[in-house]
């Protein structure tokens, strides 16, 4: 231990004379240490010798001893920083490269090759840099509980759903494109909504899904999105159906328990439950001829909201036809787990409808935030606090009263939207407010301007996704991902630093491709 100490002596500077060794007077170098009997062959005065030891004896070795252990601890503590920040970056920058993000993955390695030198300098650094190093080493510690504090001043207080306007799905842009297949609806249409009719006019006049003049049109592709979209027509059927005439009593938790593995064992990212509300319905039919008009059939107690996640590297190719093609696939899948959900319940003798894609009579994203597994975004979707926006949603509705969900979503998403804007800034058809939430419907909520967002993807061919595509929150669920939306949601000063390195490792503004990417279909 003795010689231990006197290492990290001399390392600071401070080196500890042994208390059986003298210093030699007479004819000896400076400094040079004799020990116990050797003084007298050198020919020295041994009192002298004597009194030099008794001096150094005199020095308080425990002092020196306390001074050598906090180096010690000092140094123990820039090797911890070091391995830490050194892991934190070289794992960003392998998960970058993974994720194929270059620019990420570049600056990554650079910021893992930077922090080796400066705690490497710490470490071995003289005496004289030690009033650099603390002062550091404290603001870093400061910095790291700030970092876990929870606060966010000014938050938005809770959104009043008590007296929401339901929405008519006839005003959806869905509906009124497909007004031009049917010309005895469109007088009726206008009649009401005589404002509209200017800007669908401009809207029809556009090519459809599938046309060649779009611009990202591929004869081989387009058709399969389009095989997908008319296989979600025709088994719109499955949606609804007869209910058991024996009605089975159930455990409401166990069940609920049940059908939470259930959905997930057939590809559901996540399943949520809330009571239903009327604003959770449209308040009318709009989107097929047989029943526009008609009022939405509201006799339900719960709602059950599917999620399935899109795949990153496909909506990163935005807004190309990888896009429409991971939509329309999704929108498949998670149909097909509704359709087989509601099955199951109308099994037990409870009625169920599924809501899906093109055969919905309840606005999704809504029930979605209310069943708490995320938050409404600025883009106007919803926003899972896993996965962001990055997913596709259906819903079950059945007349059985199921417990709700626990609300797991942070409302640090909804902060991080109104300071982020990314999506804003980068939608092509400006579709996006970069304001404060506006006001709509007797309700503030984030909305967009669909006129503006639907003529676009017409133009082009594909459900663009830009926005979806830019959102900090797309990213794989990995490791780095979870530490970088813990430390969002903890508080305001957390997420400018997050979002000035989400623009710096990944660039505030995506570039728009001319052309579809060579591989449209990524696995």
């Amino acid at each position: 231990m003795k010689s231990f100490v006197d290492f990290f002596m001399f390392r600071t500077g401070n080196f500890c004379v042994p208390d059986h060794a003298r210093i030699c007077s007479i004819d000896q170098p400076a400094g040079l240490l004799v020990y116990d009997g050797c003084c007298a062959a050198a020919g020295c005065d041994d009192r002298e010798s004597k009194n030099n030891g008794s001096a150094f004896r005199d020095q308080k070795p425990k002092k020196r001893i306390v001074k050598a252990a906090m180096e010690f601890v000092l140094i123990v503590i820039n090797a911890f920083v070091l391995i830490v920040l050194s892991s934190f970056f070289l794992l960003l920058g392998i998960s970058s490269a993974i994720e194929e993000e270059p620019r990420a993955a570049k600056i990554s390695f650079l910021f893992f090759g930077l922090n080796g030198l400066v705690w490497i300098f710490f470490l071995w650094a003289p005496p004289v840099a030690r009033p650099l190093n603390i002062p550091v080493l404290s603001g870093l510690v400061l910095f790291g509980l700030l970092s876990l504090a929870r606060f966010f001043p000014g938050r938005s207080p809770e959104r009043d759903d008590s007296d929401v306007r339901p929405y008519d799905e006839r005003d959806n842009m869905f509906a009124r494109n497909n007004l031009q297949q049917y010309p005895e609806l469109v007088q009726a249409y206008y009649e009401m909504r005589p404002e509209n009719r200017s800007v669908d006019t401009r809207i029809h006049a556009k090519p459809e899904f599938g046309d060649k003049a779009q611009v990202f049109h591929h004869d081989l592709a387009a058709p399969a999105y389009i095989a997908a979209f008319k296989y979600l027509e025709r088994a719109i059927p499955l949606s609804d159906g007869d209910v058991a005439a024996d009605k089975k009593e159930i455990n409401p938790v166990a069940f609920t328990r049940t059908l939470w593995e259930f959905a997930r064992f057939y590809g559901a990212c996540d399943v949520g439950f809330t009571r239903v509300k009327p604003y959770h319905f449209y308040s009318h039919r709009g989107r097929h001829a047989h029943h526009w008009g008609e009022k939405t059939d509201q006799d339900y107690a719960t709602a059950i909201v599917i999620v399935v996640p899109m795949r990153v590297p496909m909506l990163k190719q935005a807004p190309t036809g990888s896009v429409i093609q991971e939509s329309a696939q999704k929108y498949v899948e998670v149909a097909k787990i509704a359709s087989i959900v509601a099955e199951y319940i109308r099994g037990f003798g409870y009625r169920a409808r599924a809501h899906t894609d093109a055969n919905y009579d309840t606005l999704c994203v809504p029930a979605a935030v209310a069943s708490g597994m995320g938050e409404l975004g600025r883009m106007g979707l919803f926003m899972h606090r896993d996965f962001g926006p990055c997913v596709r949603l259906a819903l079950v509705t059945t007349e059985l009263e199921l417990p709700d969900s626990p609300k797991l979503s942070s409302p640090s998403m909804g902060e991080f939207c109104k300071i982020c804007k990314k999506c804003a800034d980068n939608c092509p058809s400006g579709s996006i407010p970069h304001g404060p939430e506006p006001v709509s419907r007797n309700t503030r909520h984030w909305s967009i301007s669909q006129e503006k967002c639907f003529s676009y993807w017409k133009t082009i061919g594909t459900d663009c996704g830009l926005c979806i595509a830019v959102c900090p929150y797309t990213k794989p669920d990995t490791l780095i991902h979870k530490l970088v939306r813990f430390y969002i949601s903890r508080n305001v000063i957390n997420q400018r630093i997050a979002l000035f390195m989400d623009d710096l490792l990944y660039g505030r503004k995506k570039g728009l491709p001319k052309t579809n990417p060579q591989k449209i279909f990524r696995c």
